[in-house]
């Protein structure tokens, strides 16, 4: 399990491959969690492709993408909340998570946010867990006509002191 991934910026022209990680991550992952009408409707928010690639933009998303292959994304929404983290499900358990996490909590905590935040499927909150997130409230969120369940989760960020300068 190596968390030495390759991370880059989201681009455009991932919007396609990227709405196909998401449905099968969520298809595919999130079975013993969430029943066939509550995955095809959360599967849905992704179907406007141009929407999708907007909330994708208007977030510090970055991807790992190996040989061709896209493993994972996830976003960093307002800079303190974790919006979007998705894993291909051939590459669950393989540290993709860990990789994309990892980095967007030190991109926070390097722009001054002091916690960070995210809205855990019921599948994720033992991944959250541990990385030391706590639950902080339980959500039922209306999607298309069905009702999903998730966990708000915050951490505690180390903030990075910016660097001292010499004065002359």
């Amino acid at each position: 399990m190596s968390s030495d991934y390759p991370l880059r910026p989201f681009l455009p022209a991932d919007t396609m491959a990227l709405r196909d990680l998401f449905a099968q991550s969520i298809e595919e992952l999130t079975q013993d969690d969430y029943d066939e009408d509550q995955r095809l409707a959360w599967i849905a928010r992704a179907e406007d492709a141009a929407q999708f690639a907007n909330r994708l933009a208007s977030a510090t998303t970055l991807v790992i993408q190996v040989d061709g292959e896209y493993l994972g994304f996830a976003s960093l929404k307002d800079n303190k909340v974790l919006d979007m983290l998705y894993v291909h499900p051939h590459h669950a358990g393989q540290g993709v998570g860990t990789a994309l996490c990892d980095a967007l909590e030190k991109i926070a905590a390097a722009r001054g946010a002091e916690a960070i935040t995210a809205d855990a499927s019921e599948t994720a909150v033992l991944f959250f867990e541990g990385r030391g997130y706590a639950p902080v409230r339980r959500n039922s969120v209306p999607v298309e006509d069905m009702w999903l369940t998730n966990t708000t989760m915050t951490k505690p960020l180390k903030v990075q002191s910016a660097p001292q300068t010499k004065s002359h």
